[in-house]
């Protein structure tokens, strides 16, 4: 994303007049009052933007020191949860409309889900007949379908009690963690609206011209 990510984080880069994390903030339920918000690169622009209460919700942050991947971005959090304890996980760079998360949290695990015709770049998800998530492949080499699980999920504190695994690319993704969360839990994969790409200046100008499909 650089430029554009030089002096901003990504979280708070501009679509449509807002930071793409106020699109998740307006996005999400009434019932959800704190949010937790894992923070490591300029981590003080995005405590000044939103503060300790944004959209009369609560707000802690984690500090990530070691930026390695979304997988130990999650377990930094493992000591706020209680045991047991059901929670949204939503990654920062993504925009789920209400909807979408709505639907998520009518079951008890989920993980948002869309078609594409370029799973190679994403997580790659393999769907059981009945509709539950079996695993998903971080950008697989040669992928065999079309289903990506993207960065809205629900899980519980039992999250934690798996380990991290190393990427080819030697980054920690937090889609093995959910892997082994789903070889003993039913996620149900929840299917929603395809997205655009958002990893380059180009890709933002783009979603910036069709701001009404997207959000």
């Amino acid at each position: 994303m650089l430029p554009l990510t030089l002096s901003v984080p990504k979280p708070l880069l501009r679509i449509g007049g807002k930071v793409v994390l106020d699109y998740i903030f307006d996005a999400l339920p009434e019932e959800v009052d704190q949010v937790i918000i894992v923070v490591g690169y300029l981590k003080k622009k995005i405590q000044q933007h939103f503060g300790v209460k944004y959209q009369g919700k609560s707000i802690r942050y984690v500090v990530q020191n070691t930026l390695n991947g979304s997988g130990p971005a999650l377990l930094c959090c493992k000591d706020l949860f209680s045991p047991g304890e059901r929670f949204l996980v939503m990654y920062a760079d993504d925009m789920p409309n209400r909807k979408e998360i709505a639907e998520c949290l009518k079951h008890e695990y989920s993980w948002l889900c869309v078609t594409t015709n370029n799973s190679k770049q994403n997580g790659e998800a393999v769907v059981s007949d009945d509709g539950y998530i079996l695993e998903v492949v971080e950008k697989p080499e040669h992928p065999v379908s079309n289903i990506v699980a993207v960065g809205t999920m629900v899980v519980n504190s039992d999250i934690f009690s798996y380990a991290p695994i190393q990427h080819p690319n030697g980054e920690y993704y937090l889609t093995p963690l959910m892997s082994q969360f789903a070889a003993s839990h039913k996620i149900k994969a929840v299917y929603g609206r395809q997205r655009p790409g958002f990893l380059s200046p180009d890709e933002i100008e783009k979603i910036n011209l069709n701001i009404s499909d997207w959000v």
